[in-house]
């Protein structure tokens, strides 16, 4: 059965290793050196990126020159991943580690932005679409684009386990709660998120239906009121 190790890197983002069946793959490797650490007598076999942005890819060449794994990202975005070598298309199945991700088209921080959902282990790999009580800001897309993105994540199962690209619940946390001030399930996952940073822990993985009760990007009704909130995050102090 394939497991997932999550790998902190640079400031706040989060790279994952994935084994099983015999494979390895590590997901969205901001920085080479620390996952060539990890592997030290280890093969490698893919590197999967759900963008394109820097803090992302930055270790694809470094490590693929050291490991000779191969690379996977969307068709899309094949001009922009570097070292790219497999491109995946929307809905397409691939197999890795012994199990198998469903690709998920998701744009709006990027236009070429995708998730892995791995249905069997209920895992979501969502890069910077959706947070930990947040999403993604909207470099490439509309408001439209990732609203639909986080409804479509929002119709899977409340048990899907949700590894994005960054450690942001604490901050996240305090501007939701600026939205829905009288939400105890988030008052409480507030709490919890604070007792976790203290001790440096990761807050992540999240669920999807902690997110339906805590992420005022999942709890709209529509798109307006959507985009009223994402603009009033981008000026948030």
């Amino acid at each position: 059965m394939a497991e997932v190790k999550i790998i902190p890197l640079l400031h706040d983002n989060y790279a994952y290793l994935l084994e099983g069946s015999g494979e390895r793959a590590i997901i969205d490797p901001t920085l080479a050196q620390p996952v060539l650490d990890l592997l030290v007598g280890k093969k490698l076999d893919y590197i999967v990126n759900t963008h394109h942005h820097w803090d992302h890819t930055d270790g694809n060449l470094e490590i693929k020159a050291a490991t000779d794994c191969k690379i996977v990202g969307f068709e899309e975005d094949a001009h922009r991943i570097p070292g790219i070598d497999i491109c995946l298309k929307n809905n397409q199945k691939f197999d890795i580690c012994g199990a198998n991700f469903t690709v998920i088209f998701s744009p709006g921080h990027t236009s070429g932005q995708i998730a892995l959902y791995f249905a069997k282990e209920k895992w979501l790999f969502c890069g910077d679409t959706l947070f930990s009580m947040g999403c993604g800001r909207l470099f490439e897309g509309t408001a439209q684009q990732m609203f639909d993105s986080l409804q479509r994540f929002s119709t899977l199962p409340d048990d899907t386990k949700i590894y994005c690209g960054h450690e942001y619940s604490k901050a996240n946390g305090e501007f939701a709660l600026t939205i829905e001030p009288d939400n105890v399930d988030l008052q409480e996952r507030i709490r919890q998120v604070g007792l976790l940073r203290e001790k440096n822990l990761p807050t992540i993985p999240t669920n999807i239906g902690l997110e339906k009760n805590t992420n005022p990007f999942l709890r709209v009704k529509n798109v307006e009121e959507f985009a009223q909130i994402r603009r009033k995050k981008d000026t948030y102090r």
